[in-house]
């Protein structure tokens, strides 16, 4: 299953719906959820990853309340992505 946008609404928690994969694919990250449920946003808007090189935006780290680029020093909650909130200026 693949949506544009997710919530707890929508039967998805980061407690009990952590991310299992993520990637970026043509100016959006994908985030898939350990349900099935994916998740996108663009990378542009957000100052950190709209620059990016391909390398840089590929060495995503997962941990259990989000997602991290090393390289860039970013940090995106899960929360925050399934509320809409990507970093933005």
């Amino acid at each position: 299953m693949s949506t544009a946008n997710s919530s707890e609404k929508n039967g998805s928690s980061t407690l009990v719906d952590p991310a299992v994969k993520a990637w970026h694919e043509r100016g959006f990250i994908h985030v898939r959820l350990s349900s099935g449920h994916e998740v996108r946003f663009p990378i542009a808007g957000n100052p950190r990853l709209e620059h990016a090189a391909p390398a840089d935006l590929d060495a995503i780290e997962l941990s259990p309340f989000g997602i991290h680029w090393p390289t860039l020093d970013e940090d995106l909650s899960l929360a925050g992505i399934l509320e809409g909130r990507y970093g933005q200026r």
